[in-house]
């Protein structure tokens, strides 16, 4: 199957659409992760923010969300090095 005309002009108007999307999102980004945030989900990340300007709550929750995830790769290290054959 040949790349016709028809499927670059697709390729292009979807370019095109996404990228506008991702204009508008930044634009209005505070006002659509609260919309977001407000029907349960979460798309901030954990430092989005600068942590002088954090509430204690924001810090807690980074410092809870950090420490699970060094707690996963802890545990992924743990059981890579008990897969790996000893050499003898």
């Amino acid at each position: 199957m040949a790349i016709t005309s028809q499927h670059v002009t697709g390729f292009v108007a979807g370019l095109g659409v996404s990228a506008l999307t991702f204009y508008l999102y930044k634009k209005n980004q505070a006002t659509v992760n609260q919309f977001l945030s407000d029907h349960g989900i979460q798309v901030s990340s954990l430092m989005e923010h600068d942590p002088q300007s954090m509430s204690i709550k924001e810090l807690i929750k980074a410092k809870e969300d950090l420490e699970d995830i060094i707690a996963e790769k802890e545990y992924e290290e743990s059981q890579a090095a008990k897969k790996k054959p000893s050499k003898a």
